[in-house]
């Protein structure tokens, strides 16, 4: 029995959710972990980020794939990943 049509997205759909899913949730974890590495140990929250930064990306990943609308993913994104390098910018200056 094939799946129904109407839960199928649009191949620009597709896209932006895998895109998102791949370079955004890429851009959304390392920012996340730069910017926990102000307050805690640099080099211990960047030996975690070779680990545990994996996983988070997974999680990131799957979750673009949820959303309904993947430009919206890729907003809230950049949005989170600017958010996080502006904090660690500023907060690393001090």
């Amino acid at each position: 029995m094939p799946a129904n049509k109407k839960y199928f997205s649009s191949p620009l759909q597709r896209f932006a959710k895998i895109s998102a899913g791949m370079i955004g949730g890429y851009l959304l974890t390392v920012s996340f972990f730069l910017m926990i590495s102000i307050w805690l140990d640099r080099q211990g929250v960047f030996f975690t980020l070779v680990f545990a930064g994996f996983l988070v990306w997974v999680g990131l990943l799957i979750l673009a794939f949820l959303a309904k609308n993947g430009w919206k993913t890729w907003l809230v994104y950049l949005g989170l990943s600017g958010l996080f390098s502006l904090i660690f910018y500023f907060g690393s200056s001090i």
